[in-house]
């Protein structure tokens, strides 16, 4: 899969507990191309056709707790995957997809990343083609 490639935002001081979990800048990324969202968090995977997403909104600064590491949120059942506080963006999703647990019982209706720059990410993914 070719395309536009966004790296996660590291704070300094997380990237060894994120390590330990098998996240790092090696190992964590969103790919965005014409027909494909691709997400890599270390080991947890997403991925999902462009026509499936149906909104982005910007979002942080997040408090630790919640934003570092891969999340499930209890109140609308989003995943994080979360490698800093500063920002993030907020990704909703058409039909909810799999990403935190192996097999298809478990899907998610949006997910937030912690990308370098959210804001270009969020014009990537509602321009037309891919950006």
């Amino acid at each position: 899969m070719n395309g536009r490639l966004f790296d996660f935002r590291f704070d300094p001081p997380l990237r060894p507990l994120l390590a330990l979990l098998g996240v790092r800048p090696s190992t964590a990324w969103v790919r965005v191309d014409a027909a494909d969202l691709a997400v890599r968090f270390g080991p947890w995977r997403l991925r999902t056709g462009r026509e499936n997403v149906a909104g982005v909104e910007l979002g942080g600064p997040y408090r630790w707790w919640r934003a570092i590491g891969p999340h499930l949120s209890g109140a609308d059942r989003g995943v994080t995957f979360g490698s800093s506080t500063v920002a993030g963006l907020c990704v909703r999703f058409v039909r909810p997809v799999p990403a935190l647990l192996p097999g298809d019982w478990l899907r998610h209706p949006g997910m937030t990343v912690t990308v370098v720059d959210p804001a270009v990410l969020a014009r990537v993914l509602t321009a037309p083609g891919g950006g």
